[in-house]
């Protein structure tokens, strides 16, 4: 909570805008779910604390390992109890990390407040319980809710069909209250969503289904209509799915969604991970409706020494700076992380690149084919004489914007399929520097930490959120 200077006034977690966000405390700690499910080493997943205080002498290290009591829950992505759409509740308090179990439909609860350093187990919310109330599994992203309540999407039903997919909704105490959608029209996928209130809308992506991705990626399954090109637009609060945006082939497997976080905007991106697209979704003219245009692509690059002639970037992980200027996503098969100047929403400009990884690093057998017929691999270094393993995946970035972390799994059966040396060797995470003047990437070397070494044997890190918030848990109202 924030208190007044020279008042007794108390205000709820977060911040009052995103710009007041920006001047907000810089980073100390990190919260990291970690995977052993899928690895072969029989471990509970666990969440790992990191030190990002470069003045500390544990500076980018694991300093703390809350194991779960479970094996083969694959925790995914994580939210809060309350955010910054709590920030006018003094009742509020940023206080439990919500863990979704993406297979195993557990949702852990974390006590981040008792000891910030050590977070320790608060509650579980089993499956079966979700399942017998709702018809839900496969939980991915949470988001806080103004009045206290946790909307969670769920990717479909215990079977893994996508058809049974929807959101849960649970009270302040985590208390299972039901479904949030009203019955009626129907969503054909569910995946990550985000909620603009003054527009009235949330929006939701649609990955695919569990059926088929949790076997590892078939491109059968995209012909089979096993995954989705659509974004599904619901009345906020309500619940009611209003409209359903068909992205077609530009928009194969959409993904990561955002909103501007401007809360009077009405325009946002979403990433579609096999077209490697960034589709702009934005309000008609007349206000009545919601549409999309194609706002950045990467073009798939002729290869030699692999699966299919050419390969696509594979987007993932995008993300917007808080002052809502600069764009961020990697590219996990073509292996770069990506800066977009999105002052002009319609025209992004690239304004920094770098390579940290994937299949196309010198010393691949997988080479890139110019027009002209050369062959060219990226430059890849080494960080404290570690080589970057697998393609960056998760982005979480500083709340002033001039940090950027990444780590390297994206599932493990598809870290698996695509980068066995993760699964083999653990995954990592980087820190990259921000120029947020002229824009621009640099790998900072002292940062490097290497999910590898630890105890239990190399594990899988995913998603990452500061104990303070950050721009891909906070939405204002």
């Amino acid at each position: 909570m924030v208190e007044e200077a020279g008042s007794c006034k108390r205000t709820g977690p977060g911040y009052g805008t995103p710009l007041e966000a920006m001047s907000g405390p810089k980073e100390a700690l990190m919260y990291v779910p970690c995977v052993y499910n899928g690895t072969g080493r029989e471990k509970p997943d666990f969440l790992a604390t990191v030190d990002v205080d470069p003045n500390s002498p544990t500076y980018s290290k694991v300093i703390h390992r809350l194991s779960l009591p479970y094996i083969g829950d694959e925790l995914h992505h994580t939210g809060w109890n309350a955010c910054s759409s709590s920030h006018g509740g003094p009742s509020s308090d940023r206080r439990f990390l919500i863990l979704p179990s993406l297979l195993s439909g557990r949702i852990y609860v974390i006590d981040t407040q008792k000891n910030p350093k050590a977070p320790s187990l608060h509650k579980v919310v089993e499956p079966e319980h979700i399942i017998e109330k709702t018809g839900l599994a496969y939980p991915h992203t949470s988001h806080c809710l103004a009045n206290g309540d946790i909307l969670i999407s769920f990717l479909g039903d215990k079977d893994g069909n996508a058809q049974g997919n929807g959101f849960l909704l649970l009270d302040s105490q985590f208390n299972i209250k039901g479904r949030w959608e009203k019955p009626g029209r129907k969503a054909e996928f569910s995946y990550d969503f985000w909620y603009q209130p003054r527009h009235k809308t949330m929006i939701c992506s649609s990955f695919g289904a569990p059926v088929a991705f949790s076997q590892g990626f078939n491109l059968k399954h995209v012909e089979d209509g096993f995954y989705g090109r659509q974004l599904f637009v619901y009345d906020w609060p309500d619940g009611r799915l209003k409209q359903t945006l068909d992205l077609g082939d530009n928009g194969l497997i959409s993904g990561e969604i955002r909103f501007l976080h401007d809360p009077t905007k009405d325009t946002g991106y979403v990433e579609c991970v096999l077209s490697s697209n960034v589709v702009r979704f934005f309000k008609t003219q007349d206000g009545s409706s919601w549409s999309h245009e194609v706002a950045i692509s990467v073009k798939p690059l002729k290869v030699q020494n692999w699966i299919l002639p050419e390969m696509p970037g594979l987007i993932i992980g995008l993300l917007i700076s808080l002052d809502d200027r600069f764009l961020y996503f990697v590219n996990w098969f073509h292996g770069d992380v990506r800066q977009y100047n999105i002052e002009d929403p319609k025209n992004p400009i690239l304004v920094g690149q770098v390579y940290v990884g994937g299949l196309l690093q010198k010393g691949s057998p997988i080479t890139a084919v110019t027009e002209d017929g050369k062959t060219w691999q990226a430059d890849v270094p080494k960080i404290q004489g570690h080589c970057l393993r697998g393609g960056p995946h998760m982005t979480q970035l500083s709340l002033d914007g001039k940090r950027l972390y990444v780590t390297n799994s994206l599932f493990s059966t598809w870290d698996r399929q695509f980068f066995p040396d993760v699964i083999e060797k653990g995954s990592h995470m980087i820190q990259i520097d921000v120029d947020i003047e002229n824009g621009g990437l640099k790998i900072n070397p002292d940062f490097f930490v290497d999910f590898g070494a630890e105890p239990d044997g190399p594990c899988l890190a995913h998603e990452m959120r500061y104990p303070g918030g950050d721009c891909t848990s906070d939405i204002w109202i």
